[in-house]
């Protein structure tokens, strides 16, 4: 039997489940599935797996390869304001609005479920209202004191905002290729784990992403691009209303 007082033992149950808590909102801040996580096509030891020899082979034939073709597509995304409008693998039902300005940053609404999330120079703005249904998606109840509603809840990504967006290394997959919206598309797989993606990227100039769809943990969804060169206006959340993520922890903690 374990010779820990029985007041310590709850202490540090309640220290063991915010240390929990606070991982879980560390882990869904850093790699939020709102967007397009994107697939990848790295083994478990990230290593790059090898072309399949479709893909060796038409670049012997001096054919443009599915790596190549994919970085002139991110590349052009980066650089282009878009739109973007599907569902989301992180919920079951609603839908997901994106809205590109490179000189701006990145905003993703949730309609039906709600909620708001930005990015700008790395850094992620997430609604708490939004965070706590992603969290409660994920087996983690958390509950939001009523002065933190209009909160967003900041983390930095270490990467650029374009990894929400960005087409993964992956290979052609010719059987699926089809067209959108009169536009010839190219498909191209990339899978790992339990999530495997399909991008449709246009076929002719400019590389363009025109569509992805997405199976994660057996949960479906479907992004469609459009409005590319339009320009809209982002505004991210006033500085009263932003909170770095360790103290809206220690906020939710104290009720």
């Amino acid at each position: 039997m374990s010779n820990t007082p029985l007041s310590h033992m709850g202490t540090e149950s309640t220290r063991a489940r915010a240390v929990r808590r606070s991982l879980a909102l560390t882990a869904l801040l850093a790699t939020t599935a709102l967007a397009c996580s994107p697939a990848s096509d790295k083994d478990e030891a990230g290593h790059s797996t090898s072309p399949s020899p479709a893909t060796t082979s038409s670049t012997a034939l001096g054919e443009t390869s599915a790596d190549a073709r994919i970085e002139q597509v991110n590349e052009t995304m980066r650089k282009t304001p878009f739109s973007a409008i599907g569902t989301t693998t992180a919920f079951d039902e609603g839908q997901q609005e994106i809205r590109w300005n490179p000189s701006q940053g990145l905003h993703i609404k949730l309609v039906g479920t709600g909620g708001d999330m930005y990015c700008k120079d790395g850094v992620t703005y997430m609604s708490a209202d939004l965070l706590a249904k992603n969290l409660q998606s994920k087996g983690v109840q958390i509950t939001v004191p009523d002065r933190l509603d209009d909160t967003y809840v900041t983390t930095e990504s270490g990467q650029g905002c374009d990894a929400y967006f960005a087409v993964p290394p992956g290979t052609f997959a010719p059987d699926k290729d089809t067209e959108i919206e009169g536009v010839p598309a190219q498909a191209v797989a990339a899978a790992s784990g339990s999530t495997s993606d399909v991008y449709y990227i246009s076929e002719e100039d400019p590389a363009r992403l025109l569509k992805m769809e997405s199976t994660r943990d057996g949960r479906k969804s479907r992004t469609t691009y459009t409005d590319f060169g339009k320009e809209t206006s982002i505004v991210l959340p006033k500085a009263g209303q932003v909170m770095p993520l360790e103290e809206f922890r220690e906020e939710v903690n104290a009720g």
